[in-house]
Formats: structure tokens, sequence, C-alpha cells
């Protein structure tokens, strides 16, 4: 049974506590908050939980093997960092860190302790982003031309790290896993629109080998909640639209040909195929409970999860090429 204990009760660490308790072979033995107030509802739901304001008293316990820390992103370094010194085990919700130097540090850490450091990029264990990987990897799209992605909505506004941070993450931990492949260079663009406060508007686009090209489009500002994703190849084209209740992945059968004509190949006949569009039955398992059951399973037999810390730490990369970018009124920036 692996002991858990979680660092932060927001939002999200609410849904860390239900998903840790319900899962075979875990159970959540202490949470800490810095606010209080929230004890009381945690403790009549689950009453033998502990609770504490000082995430230093989950790393003395012995019965906590793995600690989950959920605060926000400046804060992840020094809690990761401590919990690793203390002997356990650590899952740090996205992003990993603040720097790529820190999440440097946390690998080399984790590594001369032999302990698991993962990261909590939840999307990449749902159902459809899962079979996206499948199609892509399985060679399904053929030659892939570009991944277009676009994540807006309106609020909620962060503090302490730009729109990019906040929302492109997500993405970026989408793409690292469907393609596999890391891009050469970033370039961004962004705008703040309150004074004092972080880009709230921000294009991010990713130079790839092979003429391979990623655009993020993402946006504290926007009227309505778009989450849709467009990856094309030269033989099928995927649109992922994660707001649909069914059929959040269509792919098309359609492409584009170009056959050089007898006057050589600087004259292309271009060609364009259409056929039948489909839907993949896809699975609608909580993908929180999936990477829950996935991380017990890691550490239970000594295997590496999907979204271990070098993935936390390629997305923090692009990341931090692209605040760079920015400042720089989106030069490209190589990595």
């Amino acid at each position: 049974m692996i002991g858990v204990g979680i660092v932060g009760y927001g939002y999200w660490g609410t849904n860390l506590v239900r998903n840790f308790s319900d899962a075979n072979g875990s159970r959540v033995v202490a949470v800490c908050d810095l606010i209080t107030s929230r004890f009381p509802a945690l403790q009549a739901r689950y009453p033998t939980i502990k609770t504490t304001s000082d995430y230093r008293d989950l790393l003395k316990n012995s019965e906590i093997d793995l600690i989950v820390v959920a605060t926000p992103v400046s804060s992840h370094y020094e809690i990761a960092l401590h919990a690793l010194q203390a002997g356990k085990h650590v899952l740090v919700e996205k992003p990993m860190t603040a720097t790529v130097a820190e999440g440097e540090q946390l690998l080399e850490e984790a590594a001369k302790r032999n302990k698991m450091i993962a990261v909590d990029h939840t999307f990449v264990y749902t159902g459809a982003v899962r079979k996206i990987e499948e199609l892509v990897r399985g060679d399904h799209l053929g030659q892939l031309y570009y991944y277009d992605s676009v994540r807006v909505n309106l609020g909620l506004f962060q503090h302490d790290v730009n729109v990019l941070w906040d929302l492109a993450v997500h993405d970026l931990s989408i793409m690292d896993y469907i393609l596999g492949v890391q891009p050469r260079a970033v370039a961004a663009t962004g705008v703040a629109h309150i004074a004092h406060q972080p880009e709230d508007i921000a294009y991010l686009t990713c130079l790839f080998d092979n003429n391979l090209i990623a655009h993020f489009h993402v946006n504290w500002l926007a009227p309505v909640k778009i989450r849709r994703t467009l990856i094309g190849g030269d033989r099928q084209m995927i649109v992922y639209d994660d707001l649909e209740p069914s059929e959040k992945i269509k792919v098309y059968d359609k492409g584009v040909t170009l056959n050089p004509t007898p006057e050589g190949v600087y004259q292309m006949r271009v060609g364009y195929r259409t056929a039948d569009m489909w839907a993949p039955q896809i699975p609608t398992t909580e993908a929180l409970q999936v990477e829950a059951l996935q991380l017990i399973e890691c550490l239970e037999q000594g295997k590496t999860p999907i979204t271990d810390g070098k993935v936390g730490l390629r997305v923090v990369r692009i990341l931090e090429a692209a605040t760079k970018s920015l400042a720089q009124h989106g030069q490209p920036i190589a990595l």
C-alpha cells in the first residue's frame, strides 16, 4: 500500500485526494494546506486523513511514500527538493518548475536518491489523447505537416505566471506525448492588457525538422471556451475537440498529393483527396484515476511513468524559451 501525502488542497488538490483515496494500492495519509478553513470539509468526508499547515510534517511521516505537490509553480522546486531529500517519491503539478535550472536539479536529486519524480500532465492520461497517440505513432496520418491548437476562455487570470505557463503547458505536454520529437526552435508573441500583470494572450510557434510546424493560441480574454487541436498529415487529419461530449476525436481521410508534371519536378500538380470521416470509440475513465493507478504500479514495480521528470523538463524548456522570445518580440529561440 502506497502512502500518499498531498501538499495543497485547493481546486485540484480535492481531485487528487479523491482519486488517490479511491485508487487500489494507495491511501492518502495526510494533507497540507495554508488555508486551514478547508480542513473541516476534508475531514468530514475523509476522517482518517491527517491535516497540517506545514508541509514538512508530511516529510517526517514514515507512512508516506509519495508526496504530491499541488501548489503555485513558484513553490514547486522547494517542496519537491525537500521531499526528495527526505527520501520520498514526488508527483508535481504542471508546470514542473519555474525554470529549466530548477528542473535539472530536481532530476539530479531524484537520480542520486533513486526516487521517482513525475509531473501531473493529466491530459496525457485521457482516452482521447492516448487514442491520438496510437493513430499518429501507427502512421495513420502519414507524414505530419502541422499541429495546431487553440485553448481559450474568459479567465481565470493568474498573477504568478503568464498565459503560456498556465494554458499552453497542457497542449505542450499533449504534443510531447503524441509526436515524440522535440522542436528545434520556438517563437512567441503576446500582450498583457492589464498593467503590471503577465501576458493574457499569446501565440507560440514550434519549429521542427522535416517542415513540421506547431502553433498554439492561448487566451484568458475570449468570450467563449475553446479546446480544439488539429493535426494534419499527408494521408489523414485529426480534429480533437475536448469539449465534445461524445465524438472528441474525428479522423478525416483527407489529404494533399503533389504529382510532378512531365515538364519537370518544378511544376507540380496539386491533388486533393476527400473521403470518409470516422470517430473512434475512446475510454471514458477519468484521466486522474488512470494516472494515479499508473503511478502506483510504477512505484510497486520500479517502472518509469509516462510523464516522468524528463517530460516535465522538456515542457519547461519550451516555456522558458518562449518567455525569452516574448521579451524579444517574437525572435526565434533555438532549443
